[in-house]
């Protein structure tokens, strides 16, 4: 996975840090700063590998009642013109 950064060193440094965390860092550009309107911000290139895993099985749907009442939508419709 390749990603652009943008905001500031310290922003930067968490973000790499967290995506560290998740995979692989491959590699990691070097901080550019940016001008302008962005004054005090900078970009960062990171090039991340990332294991994929299988699916995992999803947990079977809950067929236990749980205490709900039904409707019966004709009959309440009934009433409410009545």
């Amino acid at each position: 996975m390749e990603i652009w950064l943008t905001g500031t060193p310290a922003e930067l440094d968490a973000a790499a840090a967290a995506l560290a965390a998740v995979g692989h860092l491959t590699q990691r550009g070097t901080r550019r700063p940016l001008t302008g309107a962005d004054t005090g911000r900078h970009r960062l290139y990171l090039r991340l590998n990332v294991a994929t895993t299988a699916d995992r099985p999803r947990p079977a749907a809950d067929t236990t009642d749980a205490g709900g009442a039904l409707i019966d939508l004709a009959a309440a419709r009934a009433r409410r013109t009545a």
